[in-house]
């Protein structure tokens, strides 16, 4: 049985309420702008940890006029900035009770921002500095935050994949799931609560890891060669092709002061066929007819390079495995599905012949993928 979150209301009637709002206004003025944070105060404080210290799952509501929203589509101009949504978000604070945060949201992706391919877009949230003391969001001023898209099921699915590659390396976007309440303060008691994903600010992820964003294109057989091969040999294990070094398409470059060589930091990984999402399909210059099929889409590198690497996907084997295996989150037979293609995958990573014509073949190295510069 697929796994549910409990709903204020139907989603259909939700989205039939959204779709039946007044057209965006840009010059409307929203209740949420002129909010200031405020606490409840308990009898008994509780400890708010930072955001991604912790895997428990967040709670928050998230009110705004949802029908702009919906409606913000179309990606801006290289030159231009996207429409900014007043929000507000209400969180658990350090007195225990809640915190109110006026935040602003952007819509955000390209695909996903589609309407042709998700009901309700990827947002990005921006939190003013004055008030984020006390709550989970103490030290961080933005974030991406995955919504649920059609399904939400997809959602804790991603999550885990970043948690796969959490484990491999520190040089990875943290994640935190979390349940979100979309409230219309539009219109009273219209609301849905999904699953979401907060993802770790670019600047933060390279902070932490003592290293600045690296903007400029390099192609990734330039780049750091463990690194690279550690993440290109992640994006064949899952199955996911929807990524590119030089374009920096799903990815993100840094650079720290021991090395001259950038190193790649892969992100939105909903196209993998690990994920499964059912809007999910290759592109057709590959010549594969499903995400599910693996193709190698990384520099090629020596046994002695490729063998490092496999033995620490090796290493990590179990944690892999007893990652979805205690997820109750899922449903079993996702998880029976996963551990069987990872069976598929460390088959062929052990098998010195199929590794060889996998990482090693030269063929299709060069295709280039229409869109991606974009």
């Amino acid at each position: 049985m697929r796994y549910k979150l409990p709903l204020v209301v139907s989603v259909g009637l939700v989205m039939a309420s959204l779709l039946l709002l007044p057209a965006a206004v840009s010059a409307q003025t929203d209740s949420t702008n002129k909010v200031t944070a405020k606490k409840l105060k308990t009898k008994k404080p509780v400890s708010v940890k930072p955001l991604f210290v912790t895997d428990q799952v967040l709670s928050l509501t998230l009110a705004a006029r949802m029908q702009p929203i919906l409606r913000d589509r179309i990606p801006p101009k290289a030159d231009e900035k996207g429409l900014i949504h007043p929000a507000l978000l209400t969180v658990t604070a350090d007195s225990g009770g809640v915190a109110n945060l006026p935040v602003k949201v952007q819509v955000r992706g390209h695909f996903r921002r589609s309407s042709a391919n998700c009901t309700f877009p990827p947002l990005y949230l921006t939190l003013p500095k004055q008030i984020r003391k006390g709550t989970p969001f103490a030290k961080q001023a933005s974030l991406k935050l995955v919504t649920h898209c059609n399904d939400e099921s997809m959602v804790v699915n991603e999550y885990l994949v970043y948690k796969l590659y959490n484990l491999l390396t520190d040089m990875s976007f943290k994640a935190r799931l979390a349940q979100i309440t979309y409230a219309d303060s539009a219109k009273k008691q219209s609301s849905i609560t999904r699953w979401g994903i907060l993802l770790e600010d670019d600047g933060d992820m390279a902070k932490r890891n003592h290293a600045r964003v690296y903007k400029s294109r390099y192609r990734a057989e330039h780049c750091d060669t463990l690194v690279t091969a550690t993440m290109a040999i992640f994006e064949y294990m899952i199955g996911n092709t929807d990524w590119s070094v030089v374009y920096q398409h799903n990815m993100r470059l840094v650079l720290d002061s021991t090395r001259t060589r950038p190193m790649p930091v892969p992100y939105d990984f909903d196209h993998s066929g690990l994920v499964g999402a059912p809007y999910a399909k290759p592109a057709e210059q590959l010549s594969i007819t499903s995400v599910k099929e693996r193709l190698y889409r990384g520099p090629i590198y020596p046994a002695s390079v490729l063998n490092q690497v496999i033995s620490r996907f090796n290493a990590l084997k179990p944690q892999f495995y007893a990652l979805y295996e205690n997820e109750k989150r899922v449903n079993r037979g996702y998880v029976k599905q996963t551990l069987a293609y990872f069976d598929d995958f460390y088959a062929i990573i052990n098998d010195s012949k199929r590794a060889r014509e996998v990482f090693q073949d030269p063929t299709g190295r060069g295709v280039q993928i229409k869109g991606l510069s974009r």
